[in-house]
């Protein structure tokens, strides 16, 4: 179980590095004025620090021991918990598999994994519902757009 102190803490901690991250790479963009005008780091390195500074007021906020929501024992119960690593675990492991087995194959197994294993649909149903899917990004992104989307290491290796 994690209270909620702890998982104010974290979010803070978490928001305030993709903030420190937004700063430092806009910091390689450039940030300021140009004679082209401004400078193409110059809203990120902005909007970092906005980022930033309220993951600091959080952080603080989180810290200060006054009778606050912070201070509820239990945010997350161990049940709470469980959902939300059926939810977390499958896209991570979509993300995951992008760069392996590219957008479409990542795509059509994440949707079969959240529609079958937890039983929330047959599996016949889930796996149309994957090809479907898998189909629709290919002729949105590849054929209308014209955008190739990661096809993968295995599509390389099989020369896809």
């Amino acid at each position: 179980m994690i209270s909620r102190r702890a998982l104010e803490l974290a979010t803070a901690i978490l928001t305030g590095s993709f903030g420190v991250a937004v700063v430092v790479s806009s910091l390689d963009n450039g940030i300021g004025w140009s004679s082209a005008g401004v400078d193409a780091g110059t809203f990120p390195f902005l909007t970092g620090i906005i980022i930033l500074l309220g993951s600091l007021y959080n952080l603080v906020r989180g810290l200060m021991p006054v009778t606050s929501l912070a201070n509820v024992p239990i945010a997350i119960t161990s049940i709470e918990l469980r959902r939300l690593a059926g939810l977390f675990v499958p896209a991570a492991v979509f993300v995951a598999a992008i760069p392996l087995a590219g957008m479409y194959v990542a795509s059509a197994l994440y949707i079969f994994a959240v529609l079958a294993i937890p039983r929330q649909q047959s599996v016949p149903r889930a796996l149309g519902m994957a090809a479907a899917t898998a189909l629709a990004l290919y002729i949105v992104f590849e054929r209308m757009f014209q955008v190739s989307l990661p096809h993968g290491a295995l599509a390389a290796a099989f020369g896809f």
